[in-house]
């Protein structure tokens, strides 16, 4: 019966959970709601001139664009209202839908004071400061924040909401380097225009120097955003970057050295395939056109092919493709884009190296009218195998790609996926297009990207596993703990025996005072009639 009642009232609390679920849901609607009617009502009649049109455009549209705001307000809809005002003016002021590397002066690429690259322990992105390449110049200020903004519009537009770690490398910086305006500047990024974005900001190796002025920018700063700060140094910065991203100066291995052209970017590659190397990439290697802000490879493969092109394999491999496909459990959380729909939505699950699971799935279905080009990319291809890794299917139909760890590594948080996917309007009558070629030629406008996540987690096998040893382990062990039990009650008795012993010297204390208190008391009271006859 007990076991019973507990499967009872944990499905209780799980109908109690879904249904206040459900109720900060509908909650959360009804403030996204009343924020634009607001906003609609009392700050856009007869002032549509001040924001951008695409703006407006998409505030009507974006619930999940108002909730970032309202997170960062704490659901007050008036401070929402005033932070969504100054976003939109500044937004428009800056241009920042059309900033881009041709309407951008050269020389701010070229510095490599500020870019993208690599990510924290927790897997965010990290957006990097080289303070030493930065030097104070009011007649180059504006252009420097504009560089700014431009990449965090383009990481906004990529990534749709995923925090940001930002990384102020003090290195060998001087009092030329101080800059109060642009840091003030870079907080309110984070504060007021990319709401949510901010995941910390690790200050390395300031100097002395600028202690008074980092007082200045605390204040600014306000409380929250205070408790972001992390000041590290060589011997403690591994705390939050593993070496693997961090550059030789500040105690990693990270090879990476900026230099413009093309623009650093997530460094997705081509995962390995299924069946080994892919043959004749290394020959290939270049970039796309199109494609000038990665460091992508030409992919020259079967896979590359359409899939009713590619070379034929044996009975057996498909096979056990198949068998491998349909043992893996179908991931249920989806990606709405416009061309496909992508499930998982977000992270890709791997079991821990003890619970042995290193394989997953990711379901491609394609949306739209035409056939679809896809390519999966990943940002450690030497430690996945995917397969396919790329090709093309047809209108409405879905494709299951095998996506299994290499050589007995383990998955790791920062790890990434690119899906990437682009419409092909094949002329009626027209055979198979060259997917190589294709990739080389499509616009960069025209292809959709959807970014994962990998993500470590313990099987219900494994966790099983555990709890059944755990308690074969309790109950092999019974005498000694029937044993461990007598000699703690014997324990016991003799710290009574201790207290009662203790009590007893005190009790025997207080009486022996008491009458030491009595007997003086009574000799002063003697005393006392002899004087007076005195």
């Amino acid at each position: 019966m007990s076991a019973a009642a507990g499967r009872l009232a944990r499905a209780f609390d799980g109908v109690a959970a879904r249904g206040m679920a459900a109720e900060q849901r509908e909650e959360k609607q009804k403030l996204i709601e009343e924020t634009r009617q607001r906003f609609t009502s009392e700050y856009l009649q007869d002032k549509t001139e001040k924001y951008d049109s695409r703006d407006v455009e998409r505030l009507k549209q974006d619930d999940g664009w108002i909730d970032s705001y309202l997170q960062w307000r704490h659901n007050n809809v008036d401070d929402t209202l005033k932070m969504i005002d100054d976003s939109f003016q500044w937004r428009k002021e800056f241009s920042v839908y059309d900033l881009s590397e041709s309407n951008l002066p050269r020389w701010t690429f070229e510095t490599g004071a500020v870019y993208l690259h690599g990510y924290d322990k927790e897997g965010n992105k990290m957006f990097w400061f080289r303070v030493k390449l930065h030097v104070k110049d009011a007649k180059t200020a504006l252009d420097k924040k504009k560089y700014v903004a431009f990449w965090l519009e383009r990481y906004a537009k990529r990534e749709q909401g995923k925090p940001l770690t930002v990384v102020f490398d003090l290195t060998e910086t001087g009092l030329s380097n101080i800059d109060l305006d642009f840091v003030k500047f870079i907080i309110n990024c984070f504060k007021i225009y990319y709401p949510k974005y901010l995941s910390k900001m690790i200050i390395y190796e300031m100097p002395w120097i600028m202690n008074a002025a980092w007082k200045i920018i605390k204040s600014w700063l306000g409380p929250e955003a205070v408790n972001m700060l992390k000041f590290t140094h060589k011997a403690d910065v591994q705390e939050y970057i593993n070496t693997e991203y961090l550059p030789a100066h500040m105690g990693g291995i990270d090879p990476f050295k900026y230099s413009y052209p093309p623009l650093p970017d997530d460094d997705f590659q081509t995962p390995i395939c299924e069946n080994g190397p892919i043959p004749g990439e290394d020959e290939l290697d270049g970039k796309e056109k199109g494609d000038g802000d990665s460091k992508e490879t030409v992919d020259v493969n079967s896979i590359e092919e359409p899939l009713h092109k590619q070379k034929k394999v044996s009975f057996d491999d498909t096979e056990r493709l198949d068998l491998k496909i349909k043992s893996m459990r179908k991931p249920h959380t989806v990606f709405r884009g416009s061309l496909l729909h992508i499930s998982p939505a977000e992270d890709i699950q791997f079991g821990s190296k003890e619970s042995g699971e290193t394989k997953c799935l990711i379901v491609l279905t394609n949306v739209t009218k035409n056939p679809v080009a896809f390519k999966v990319r990943t940002t450690a291809p030497e430690k996945y195998r995917v397969k396919p890794s790329n090709g093309s299917f047809e209108p409405g139909s879905s494709l299951d790609i095998l996506v299994s760890l290499h050589g007995g590594v383990e998955a790791s948080p920062q790890d990434r996926f690119l899906v990437m996917a682009a419409e092909m309007n094949q002329a009626a009558g027209g055979g198979p297009p060259d997917l190589s070629q294709f990739w080389k030629e499509v616009s960069r406008d025209l292809v959709m990207e959807h970014r994962l996540r990998c993500r470590v987690v313990e099987s219900h096998k494994a966790v099983a596993k555990e709890n059944s040893f755990k308690g074969f382990a309790v109950s092999s062990s019974q005498e000694d703990l029937h044993s461990k039990m007598t000699k703690l009650m014997v324990s016991n008795r003799r710290l009574e025996e201790q207290i009662n012993r203790c009590i007893w010297f005190q009790q025997l204390l207080t009486a022996l005072v008491t009458l030491l208190v009595a007997v003086i008391s009574l000799s002063l009271y003697v005393r006392s009639p002899d004087k007076d006859e005195q």
